[in-house]
């Protein structure tokens, strides 16, 4: 009998089984290298200096270490806003050199998705999230901007103070993108800017002082409209963003009506506190108001900016701040000299000061210290006292993903290779429009993104039955499931497999030899495990938690 030349049809599928075999070869044996030796080791004695006293106070005792692989997990989502890929998982495994979570560390911190991840979160309160007026703001320039500025972990202080004071188009210049954001029917909302800036930069609410005195601080309605002042003369148009000189027209002053006399009242700009600390050039007449109002913000001595910084940084990484609301501290607390200070004066220390201000040494800090190393699990604890040790600092918070996590904890754990700048073009696409509405009916928290909400129904109900874990678990032939199944080996390894990819672990043995069952024959030629292990782990309470 002749040789049957094969179909298309099959060669078709022996081409992508060649493909798949050789992917995840690659992951399972042909390990990425791991990162680059250290310069240098973070110093968080200061952090764990501050958590020893403290437990000590409180008479906690803390919780375990938490396993390196789960440590990896949780630094992923953070920096990332995904989960580690089998790759990243088998190459950290492979890893046996000293300090490998430091290493690991600043591996994620170089990777390109950390700058568009953290571009995105800080942008939340940066510029808020609406895209508003796109011909007066561009919320995508400024997202760029700022990711590259991350990227290259240029000091915070000068990107803040290029956002406050910037001049220039919004497209070119893309930082002034803070200022047009509060552009509302064509007015610029000079007191909606002065607010923000206090919020997003001292960690501070002030807005009621627009109106009256705060009425728990020592802010007062004054010093509200001293601080709006500094943008009274800020003009945009044709040639962008600018301040009003004599030169360019006259220039324009803020003014508030009276209450009494219901006429406009100039007001001039000033600062709350420590007037000191404006330029020495700086004069109520000045052209560089806002040049001035950024180097106040960011004066070293402004114990309010480095504390600020600290707490939003320190929930981007637990998922809930040091301090809650991150954008309402109290006035801090006057400290002798020598003292240390609370955990954020400890954090902004190491943050502020010449040549420093650098956003990846405080993440290195804190991802360093023994807190953020802890396990979530204490056994035997009931609700109370999980509380009270979580607000000792005594075990990692445990908070809900955010969709943009759980969106990328999903398509991640659908392959075996990461998905980053480096994937294919089309797989980047898919994911950008599997985001975008995942997002949407997952439920978007907004600016008040730190701020701990309950899980709902529908959110249950799309991580059961929506398109996208459903998309995810099927036999596709480039998908981590087909993967597995076919590549993996037996059963109890593609079970193994499965656990890596979706949890970022192995299984227990009672987990396997529940999830065994799906293995066992039961007369449907159409039965596919693999599915079903996928749709129980994407389903499992651990996978929606940052753990």
């Amino acid at each position: 009998m002749p040789f049957a030349r094969p179909s298309r049809r099959w060669l078709a599928l022996l081409a992508a089984g060649a493909v798949c075999a050789a992917a995840f070869a690659a992951a399972e044996r042909d390990v990425p290298p791991g990162p680059p030796p250290l310069q240098d080791l973070p110093d968080a004695a200061a952090v764990d200096d501050f958590f020893a006293e403290r437990w000590a106070e409180e008479q906690v005792e803390p919780a375990p270490p938490a396993d390196d692989l789960l440590v990896l997990r949780r630094l992923s989502l953070a920096l990332h806003g995904t989960i580690p890929s089998l790759e990243e998982i088998r190459a950290f495994e492979a890893d046996a050199g000293p300090d490998r979570l430091v290493r690991w560390t600043d591996r994620l911190l170089a990777d390109r998705r950390f700058a568009d991840y953290w571009a995105e979160r800080l942008a939340r309160a940066l510029v808020g999230v609406h895209e508003g007026n796109l011909i007066l703001f561009r919320r995508d320039r400024f997202k760029a901007w700022l990711a590259d500025r991350l990227h290259r972990d240029a000091p915070w202080d000068e990107t803040v103070r290029r956002m406050i004071a910037g001049e220039g188009m919004w497209t070119a210049k893309p930082e002034v993108n803070f200022v047009t954001a509060e552009i509302e029917n064509d007015l610029l909302d000079r007191e909606a800017l002065a607010g923000r800036t206090v919020r997003a930069f001292l960690g501070q609410r002030i807005d009621c002082a627009q109106c009256h005195d705060h009425p728990f601080a020592e802010w007062s309605q004054g010093d509200f409209e001293g601080l709006a002042a500094f943008y009274g003369r800020t003009a945009y148009g044709l040639t962008g963003v600018r301040e009003r000189t004599r030169e360019n027209g006259e220039p324009k002053e803020f003014a508030v009506q009276d209450r009494e006399t219901l006429e406009d009242r100039v007001v001039a700009p000033a600062v709350p506190f420590a007037p000191e600390r404006l330029p020495e050039t700086f004069e109520a007449d000045s052209t560089a108001r806002r040049a001035a109002l950024a180097a106040w913000v960011t004066h070293p001595e402004n114990r309010r900016f480095g504390r600020a910084t600290a707490n939003r940084v320190w929930g981007l990484l637990f998922g809930r701040a040091w301090k809650e609301p991150v954008d309402d501290l109290p006035d801090p607390e006057p400290l002798e000299p020598g003292e240390p200070g609370d955990l954020l004066d400890r954090l902004a220390a190491s943050f502020v000061g010449p040549g420093q201000y650098r956003l990846k040494g405080l993440i290195r800090t804190i991802a360093a210290s023994r807190a953020f190393r802890l396990s979530s699990a204490v056994p035997g604890a009931g609700e109370q006292e999980y509380e009270r040790l979580t607000r000792a600092g005594a075990v990692f918070p445990l908070t809900r993903l955010r969709p943009e996590q759980m969106i990328g904890a999903m398509t991640q754990a659908g392959s075996v290779r990461t998905l980053d700048a480096d994937s294919p073009l089309f797989v980047r696409a898919i994911r950008f429009f599997r985001t975008v509405d995942f997002v949407r009916d997952y439920g978007d928290p907004g600016e008040d993104e730190l701020i701990r909400e309950p899980g709902t129904v529908p959110q249950a109900l799309l991580r059961m039955n929506g398109r996208l874990p459903r998309e995810i678990a099927q036999k596709q032939p480039f998908g981590a499931p087909a993967r597995l199944t076919w590549f993996a080996g037996p059963p109890p390894r593609q079970i193994e497999a499965a656990f890596l990819c979706v949890l970022s672990r192995r299984p227990t043995d009672e987990e396997a030899a529940a999830l065994a069952r799906y293995y066992e024959p039961n007369g449907d030629e159409a039965n596919y495990p693999m599915e079903d292990v996928y749709w129980t782990l994407f389903n499992a309470p651990e996978f929606s938690w940052n753990h």
